[in-house]
């Protein structure tokens, strides 16, 4: 009994002496049941939307109210004229359209039939579709106190348009999100985990020691992971056009352009976890529990951005998947061009600045 007391003792040691191992232990199951619990719904609120309402009569005015009291729209404001469809759609800043035919309330009453065009983004079919149900639920709601109230029968028709995507196909969503977790998971992780490696084994020393300066040590267990990934890269492009069917709208150099910086930035990522861990299990566990959850969950992939809370919103923001993702769903599947992505370039380059510039200082610490 006493060996059996000082064996779990010295197991307790040992665990505790590892903070990596012990954050791993207990922030894991908190960071777990605050995502799935608050943040991860697949419930859309606030959604904003706007009108185009060429006849601004009684009727149009109470859908349009209807909607913006529900919990699921905000108003943005009205368009003026149907050629700023297209635009408002480019500049993302509405989620759904509601757009009236002429002389609304008057074929309503007159005629017992009156038209909606609802107008969603395609890009993302599962959100669009909700977006559309949602809004066809709040007109069902006025058709049916309006019919209460008055004794003349009427109808109306909501018609669903998806931009972007027609045909509502997934892949169109979730392909985009697949490159960017490929592309982290071949370049972080495999990159914290090789150097982590050589850590482990001691070799890192001895490789340190050589003639070559130790820049360039570090960059030669790097370029083989870049051009892995940008062979994965390749695949990826090529499956997903000639397999999944999903077409390249844009610009393919402009792809390739971003593809490209992202591919850097989860190398710093990977450099700088390497640097922070000692071992190949800790660097895994590292680099899951940091980059590959938060990219599955938190940069848009799968969950709406929007409707998480605030906090776990700020937390996206600093996700590098999250900006390549809406950058290639932008110029891949909406066919933008660069003018619409430079937010994300800018973004994706200060982090690159910042990772690799805070990696190599600390392999330069540890060779003092």
């Amino acid at each position: 009994m006493k060996q059996f007391l000082v064996f779990t003792q010295k197991e307790f040691y040992h665990i505790f002496r590892d903070r990596w191992t012990m954050m791993i232990l207990l922030a894991l199951p908190v960071a777990m049941i605050i995502l799935f619990g608050f943040g991860i719904t697949t419930e859309i609120k606030n959604t904003k939307f706007a009108v185009y309402d060429p006849s601004r009569d009684d009727a149009t005015q109470g859908i349009t109210n209807k909607m913006e009291q529900n919990e699921y729209f905000t108003l943005t404001g009205y368009l003026d004229k149907p050629e700023q469809i297209e635009t408002v759609f480019k500049e993302g800043k509405i989620g759904l359209l509601v757009v009236f035919s002429e002389q609304f309330n008057e074929n309503m009453l007159r005629t017992g039939d009156a038209q909606i065009q609802l107008i969603a983004d395609g890009t993302d079919p599962n959100t669009a579709s909700t977006l559309t149900s949602y809004a066809s639920n709040i007109i069902r709601e006025y058709q049916q106190e309006a019919l209460n109230m008055q004794n003349i029968p009427f109808s109306i028709h909501p018609e669903v348009k998806l931009l972007y995507n027609p045909t509502m196909k997934g892949a169109y969503n979730i392909v985009p999100g697949v490159i960017g977790m490929i592309l982290m998971l071949i370049c972080a992780m495999m990159t914290s985990v090789s150097i982590a490696r050589e850590k482990e084994m001691g070799t890192m020393e001895i490789i340190l020691v050589s003639p070559m300066p130790p820049v360039l040590i570090i960059l030669s267990k790097v370029v083989p992971y870049f051009v892995i990934s940008i062979v994965n890269l390749t695949n990826v492009l090529l499956l997903s056009v000639f397999v999944l069917e999903v077409p390249i709208v844009g610009s393919l150099w402009l792809i390739v352009f971003v593809s490209l910086l992202f591919i850097f930035v989860a190398l710093a990522l990977g450099l700088l976890i390497s640097t922070m861990v000692d071992t190949q299990l800790v660097a895994l566990l590292f680099s899951v529990m940091g980059l590959l959850m938060p990219v599955i969950l938190l940069s848009g992939l799968m969950f709406p951005i929007e409707n998480m809370p605030i906090a776990l919103q700020y937390v996206a923001q600093i996700i590098p998947a999250k900006w390549y993702i809406t950058a290639m769903r932008n110029v891949m599947i909406k066919g933008l061009g660069f003018e619409s992505i430079i937010k994300e370039m800018i973004i994706l380059s200060i982090m690159a600045v910042v990772l690799i510039t805070v990696s190599l200082k600390k392999f330069k610490i540890r060779l003092e």
